[in-house]
């Protein structure tokens, strides 16, 4: 059984997730393997800070246009369900809206997918407490 102080501990890492913070910015460093790490890091939280944003993130709108631009090669500014799923699991979103805007005619558009998937990202870095 813990004792008292290691679960305040584990109530406090999970309180602030910092387990997810820490995860989130390790993979930053081995996505963009910066020259000064210590720098990236402090830059990552400034800009996060100052964006309000809710924790550093892998991806940025540009990366989603390019995700739905792969998956629209002919430029119908729509995709389907599938897709959009597939697309969002794949950015690492485990929580996804099963009935966005167009579901039911079968077209997700290019502002629903990206707003989807921004809502999905905030949720899964949502690991620094906004002050």
């Amino acid at each position: 059984m813990a004792s008292q102080r290691e679960q305040d501990a584990a109530d406090y890492v999970q309180k602030h997730k910092l387990l997810e913070l820490m995860e989130n910015l390790n993979s930053m460093l081995l996505f963009h393997r910066p020259e000064n790490p210590r720098e990236f890091l402090v830059e990552q939280l400034e800009l996060s800070q100052q964006s309000g944003k809710t924790g550093p993130s892998l991806f940025n709108n540009d990366d989603l246009d390019t995700v739905f631009g792969l998956l629209d090669p002919i430029k119908q500014k729509y995709i389907n369900f599938a897709q959009y799923k597939h697309a969002l699991t794949t950015l690492g979103i485990q929580t996804i809206n099963e009935c966005p805007d167009g579901v039911n005619e079968d077209r997700i558009t290019h502002e629903t997918f990206i707003a989807e998937a921004i809502a999905g990202m905030q949720r899964c870095s949502a690991t620094c407490e906004q002050l």
